[in-house]
């Protein structure tokens, strides 16, 4: 398996885990990637530590925006840049487990998928479990994806030479989701049931306020997939009770 793989992580003020989160590529099992970090502006020493790293790994490459655009605009400009047969997805503040990407891309080539994610862990800031997990449906299309979003955004690769680049909608949150929608009108995505990803739970995340995220929802529904209101209320409704028993995280020992 000679295939390139393009890493996309955005990221901003977040130097207490950027340093793991390049180590986890680093440490992957499968070696022939390039990963394309984003600085977007940060404050803190999140720039220097990205720096670092790529002046020692060839296979990082370093952008910084010109003033803080947010993480889709980010996102965008490593996706333009990026020259693999396949784009998996990494936020700063996650890690991948060693195994991730020679599993999933093992899985795809043998299944021949052409969009895949994975179970994601929950941790803390400091990187200790939660006790809980992701799970979602082993086949997803349009018609589940469009009512709730099952798919963790670290734990997403596409074969783009298959599917071509795509971008994310600027948007300040859920601008994945709308990505994903796109995708999915071409190919369904297929999940792997094996936690691959340790996804950081941080303080103050816009996506940890469930209705907070009414406004992207109608956004996307609305303006991005052109739903009529009565459409768009219905789907909305259906959406938010969803979150509210949020099927997607289940308990574990």
């Amino acid at each position: 398996m000679k295939d390139l793989v393009s890493i996309v992580t955005p990221a901003y003020n977040c130097s207490e885990f950027i340093g793991n989160t390049i180590e986890s590529v680093q440490n992957q099992t499968y070696t022939h990637w390039e990963m394309i970090v984003v600085d977007d502006c940060s404050s803190d020493e999140t720039y220097k530590i990205i720096k670092r790293a790529a002046e020692a790994d060839s296979r990082i490459k370093l952008i910084q925006n010109s003033k803080n655009e947010g993480p889709a605009v980010s996102r965008n400009r490593a996706i333009k840049e990026a020259k693999g047969n396949y784009i998996a997805f990494l936020d700063g503040d996650d890690c991948w487990a060693p195994n991730k990407l020679e599993t999933q891309l093992t899985f795809m080539q043998k299944n021949g998928a052409m969009l895949s994610h994975s179970s994601y862990m929950l941790v803390g800031e400091n990187g200790k479990r939660l006790g809980r997990r992701s799970v979602s449906p082993m086949k997803i299309g349009y018609k589940e994806l469009i009512q709730f979003n099952w798919i963790g955004t670290s734990t997403v690769i596409y074969n783009c030479s298959e599917l071509g680049k795509h971008f994310m909608y600027d948007i300040q949150n859920r601008q994945d989701w709308a990505c994903w929608l796109q995708l999915v009108k071409k190919t369904d995505a297929y999940f792997i049931d094996i936690p691959l990803v340790k996804y950081r739970v941080r303080k103050g995340s816009i996506s940890g306020n469930k209705f907070k995220l009414v406004k992207y929802h109608w956004k996307i529904y609305r303006e991005i997939e052109e739903f009529s209101w009565v459409k768009s209320v219905f789907y909305l409704v259906q959406n938010l009770m969803m979150h509210l028993r949020n099927p997607k995280i289940m308990k574990i020992e």
